[in-house]
This record gives C-alpha cells, sequence and structure tokens, in this order.
C-alpha cells in the first residue's frame, strides 16, 4: 500500500576473479552531455498516502491546534495525516480536503488559501512520510532509505547505501517498475555515461520500483 516504494538488490558475482569496473568509464576526458532527462518531476499524491503537513502562522495557538488534530498514527513509527479511499485528507478547520492528484505544492497552495479565513498569512508545508527506498545486497549497508526528496537519481542512493562493493557488478543493473498492474522492466549500464539520459536514471514518487544488480551465476 506504500506508493513510491524503491527495492534496490545488489547481488554478488560468483567470478573468482572479480573486476573492479568504474562508473561511467566511457567518459575519457572532459567533456559536456545534452539530452538529460529533466529533474522537475513533481509527483502526485496518491490514496494511501501518508502526508506532513504543517502549518506555521502569526498565531502560535491556531498553529498548535491544527498541527496535532487529525494527524492519525498508521503504525507504531509512522504518524501523519493518511489520504483516504475517496483520496481527501481529514483537516482541522477544513475538514475533508480533496489531495490525490493533486502535487504536494498544489495541495500546500490550497490548504494556505482555504486557511486565511482562520489564520494569518499561514505557511503550509508539504511531505511525504512513507516513501522509501529498500536497500539490499553488495552494498556497503543494506537499509530501508526514507525518501524525502520528489525524486532520486540511483547513484544518490548508492551513496546513502555505501556504494557497491567489488563484487558487484555495475554494467548489468536490473530495474523494475510496478505501474498498475504491470511490470516494466529494463537493464542500464552505470559504466556508460548513457545513464544520463535514460529515464530510468531517476528514481522518484508514483510508481513502486526494484533495482537490482546481477551476478553471472
Amino acid at each position: 500500500l506504500l506508493a513510491g516504494v524503491c527495492i534496490l538488490g545488489l547481488f554478488f558475482s560468483s567470478c573468482a576473479t572479480t573486476k573492479r569496473y568504474n562508473y561511467l568509464k566511457n567518459i575519457q576526458g572532459d567533456t559536456t552531455i545534452t539530452g538529460l532527462v529533466s529533474n522537475d518531476f513533481e509527483s502526485k499524491i496518491q490514496k494511501g498516502d501518508q502526508l506532513s503537513i504543517v502549518v506555521t502562522s502569526l498565531s502560535a495557538e491556531e498553529d498548535n491546534q491544527f498541527n496535532k488534530a487529525a494527524a492519525i498514527s498508521t503504525s507504531p513509527s509512522l504518524s501523519g495525516f493518511a489520504v483516504a479511499p475517496d483520496g481527501t485528507v481529514l483537516l482541522h478547520r477544513l475538514g475533508r480536503v480533496q489531495a490525490a492528484g493533486l502535487t504536494r505544492r498544489e495541495l500546500a497552495a490550497k490548504i494556505q488559501k482555504d486557511l486565511l479565513a482562520y489564520m494569518k498569512e499561514p505557511i503550509v508545508n508539504v511531505g511525504y512520510l512513507n516513501h522509501k527506498v529498500t536497500v539490499i545486497g553488495a552494498v556497503g549497508k543494506s537499509q530501508v532509505m526514507p525518501m524525502p526528496e520528489e525524486q532520486l537519481n540511483i547513484f544518490e542512493v548508492l551513496v546513502n547505501s555505501g556504494d557497491i562493493n567489488p563484487e558487484g557488478k555495475k554494467d548489468q543493473v536490473m530495474i523494475i517498475r510496478e505501474e498498475g498492474n504491470t511490470k516494466k522492466v529494463k537493464h542500464v549500464n552505470l559504466e556508460d555515461k548513457a545513464i544520463f539520459n535514460s529515464p530510468w536514471y531517476y528514481i522518484h514518487h508514483g510508481h513502486r520500483c526494484s533495482i537490482l544488480f546481477t551476478d553471472n551465476r
């Protein structure tokens, strides 16, 4: 039920002699790469998302009431505003507000406008609480990594996971995206500069994703 979850699996090679591959090894010197994929992706809020909605205004008392009211706990370690099956969130003062289908920025602007009747100069920040990347296998640190940013590129995920171990392969990376009832599979090569032009370069909210580093077995 967690939208935007990504699983990163890194598997060991069975070769007796391990080849130490470099990232982007076909970049021989100073160069300019054009045709990069856009990094301005904005995800749409989905039913089942768990949101952080924080309001600040010139009234500390109103702020406190809003930020605590209707915040529900969905697990021992996760609390926030749940997007209901009808796509709404239940907010203090405002009642049910449509959230699904909007970006975080659009929802923040809507709530901010609606709160003007109750607060002076409200500022609203909306964030995701349930979007994570699961990293396992031949990396320095296997972990379930929070994904606070709108999107991460594959190298940012690896850096946060301690990079690929020497035994892991960088040239046969399988990415599996779950979109609705379908799975899309793509093999990418982190040794090739073409990764910068690939729409699979970014891991972002809005679909489930698995990234697997294959072995030779």
